[in-house]
């Protein structure tokens, strides 16, 4: 709403201080979806948006910063490129998001988002202090140009690395808990299957022969696990596609697209690529590989029953 009450003429104006908002994703196929929702309104609004990410052109997204937009969506370490080879600068940055905060921390991020956050002006920070809070004042420096800086954080989970940014960058925090802290919600049924590794391969295509509907996502721990068991789905007549991090920018767009139209029935995805993606209507989730953590888990069941939907998760613990 503040973009948007400024002339468009003082937003193109000002277009060489960089943009008003920065919203930060783990996983390039996370930042694209954001920017496609983004782009919904901001086209109406009149706002522009550039998404930086790694796999395409830096040289043609960096023309495009330099162009001038007003929000930029993009991976840590596209977002350090851009600012480090000065195809973007924060002198008017006012609004930071990080979504998904735990997941970049875990990807190791986190050397890379406190380098971002110290690139931004030093200027548009709120005190720390009680006068700073007075309801009047910040009524009053809502409306000001010179606003002070907003920054915003979603996380699933909230690790000692993820408190230990927010305390880092955030002042006074509003925290806000959406359903329990932790937990995935009620709307997904869970079940776990006590099975030897010989027996699991089995009991998955039983499963995906009860009639499961499609969208269905099913997660593995590692690269090449999701290549071959895409194969041998593909080889008993299951629509499958795969998406991992040995994948091209092509690759993962294709797979992405694939299932969301509906050429493609199921998803076989490693956590770095899986995390995040936003897919409508997902039956249910496999995990073919248990997850290594309790937040992982909760991430990955997280991609079904979402949007007031219900959805299964499957999971497959090693017997004994």
């Amino acid at each position: 709403m503040w973009i948007t009450s400024l002339p468009k003429i003082v937003r193109q104006e000002d277009a060489d201080q960089g943009p008003y908002a920065i919203i930060m994703a783990p996983t390039r196929e996370l930042a694209q979806q954001i920017e496609e929702e983004t782009t919904k309104f901001a086209k109406a609004l009149e706002i522009r948006t550039v998404a930086g990410i790694g796999g395409l052109s830096r040289e043609e997204q960096g023309f495009r910063l330099r162009l001038g937009c007003e929000i930029v969506i993009a991976t840590p370490g596209r977002l350090i490129d851009v600012l480090e080879n000065r195809y973007l600068v924060l002198s008017r940055c006012t609004y930071i998001v990080l979504d998904e905060a735990d997941r970049m921390i875990d990807m190791g991020f986190e050397t890379e988002v406190q380098k971002i956050l110290d690139f931004m002006p030093v200027t548009n920070q709120k005190p720390d202090t009680e006068e700073a809070e007075d309801e009047e004042k910040l009524l009053a420096n809502f409306a000001s140009k010179h606003k002070y800086r907003q920054t915003v954080m979603f996380t699933a989970t909230m690790p000692p690395a993820v408190e230990r940014l927010a305390r880092s960058y955030l002042r006074r925090p509003a925290i806000v808990y959406i359903g329990s802290v932790g937990k995935p919600v009620e709307r997904v049924e869970q079940m776990v299957y006590l099975l030897t590794e010989s027996d699991k391969r089995k009991k998955l295509v039983e499963i995906l022969n009860k009639g499961v509907e499609p969208p269905v996502i099913i997660f593995v721990n590692q690269k090449k696990g999701a290549d071959v068991l895409a194969k041998g789905l593909e080889k008993m007549g299951f629509n499958s596609c795969t998406l991992h991090g040995g994948k091209g920018q092509e690759q993962r767009e294709y797979a992405l697209a694939s299932l969301k139209s509906g050429a493609k029935d199921i998803l076989v995805a490693t956590d770095v690529a899986g995390r995040g993606i936003d897919i409508r209507n997902v039956s249910m989730v496999i995990n073919y590989d248990m997850a290594k953590s309790i937040e992982d888990y909760t991430h990955r069941i997280g991609r079904t029953g979402r949007a007031g939907l219900h959805g299964k998760a499957v999971s497959r613990s090693r017997a004994a």
